[in-house]
């Protein structure tokens, strides 16, 4: 089996690339960027989706039998202020790919990292969400995703590319950079190594959302390029629906952490669903798939990575101090 990964540098990517060698498979990863994490047993090149001569040439001479494609502007955020890069990269990428395939002379299953922000505001009698769902997403994210879910039906139908489009609801877990579970935890190590106030920062305290640890979540892509039907659209998320404030005092206690809990506006988003929900009925009747690892054991791994990111970053002299505070 021959897998190519588009977006193999980020973080679901680095995780994939082990699950499907660990699979027994053959692997091509491909990004702009180096890897995050150890990309052993697999082959890494660079490459912009966005580079349809490159890109064709490395589909050719590979010849995937899956393709994940996961390779995204992946923040709600930064798409605000760089809307065209965003859309660029989302939409114009996967054109892109879908239009090497097609010149390709193979027809190899196409699994996309599609997202829960292409629902955008869901009323609360709604959730937890069905695929059928109307689409009204709030930023130029959501939007590029509801193009590259749109374009994959559109291959299909008019090409018989066969793809398949996963809507990934919140996902975690060590080295995600950018997310709640993620900034919340990183405040608490550094309360902890006494390089912050006994301060927890945080955004809006009551959104909700589900939240999958992306362990869960890799098993669950390798399953849809086996059982899932071309053409349709698959929702996977959590099963549990945290906010913020759940997350707080989780961290709180994991940590064992004293510290005082300060909202800040600017870190609150200016378009925000309030609650996400994810509906995985659809998917579960097709593959023998529910996530495994509680919220818990997330976050203590997440803490636990950042501990390591951040006493190795720091001068000796300061570890030295922080294995004080914490002992």
């Amino acid at each position: 089996m021959k897998v190519l990964i588009t977006g193999a540098g980020g973080f679901i990517g680095g995780y994939l690339a082990r699950h499907c060698i660990e699979a027994g498979s053959s692997v091509l990863g491909i990004d702009i960027r180096e890897p995050e994490a150890e990309f052993a047993g697999a082959s890494f090149e660079r490459c912009d989706v966005r580079d349809s001569a490159r890109l064709s040439e490395l589909i050719s001479a590979f010849r995937p039998d899956r393709i994940f494609h996961l390779a995204a502007q992946s923040y709600p955020t930064v798409s605000v202020i760089r809307p065209f890069e965003t859309m660029s990269t989302n939409a114009g990428g996967t054109i892109s790919l879908f239009e090497c395939i097609r010149h390709s002379g193979i027809m190899p299953i196409v699994v996309l990292a599609c997202s829960s922000a292409e629902y955008g505001p869901v009323a609360a009698a709604a959730l937890p969400v069905q695929e059928d769902h109307a689409l009204r997403p709030l930023h130029p994210y959501g939007v590029s995703k509801v193009a590259q879910d749109l374009l994959a039906v559109q291959y299909f139908a008019n090409h018989s590319i066969p793809a398949i489009r996963i809507r990934i609801f919140k996902t975690s877990g060590p080295g995600k950079l950018g997310d709640v579970c993620s900034d919340l935890a990183k405040r608490a190590v550094e309360i902890e190594m006494g390089i912050r106030p006994p301060i927890m920062e945080a955004g809006n305290l009551t959104t909700r959302r589900t939240i999958v640890d992306v362990r869960d979540l890799v098993p669950a892509l390798w399953l849809s390029a086996q059982h899932c039907e071309p053409g349709e659209v698959y929702n996977v998320g959590g099963d549990d629906t945290y906010s913020v404030q759940d997350l707080v005092e989780m961290i709180r206690e994991l940590s064992k952490l004293d510290f005082k809990v300060e909202q800040r506006s600017d870190l609150m988003r200016a378009c925000d669903e309030v609650g996400v929900a994810s509906d995985n009925v659809k998917f579960r009747s097709c593959c023998e798939w529910s996530p495994k690892i509680p919220i818990t054991t997330t976050l203590r791994d997440i803490l636990g990575w950042w501990r390591t990111q951040l006493t190795g970053a720091m001068p000796s002299g300061s570890k030295q101090e922080a294995d004080r505070v914490r002992n």
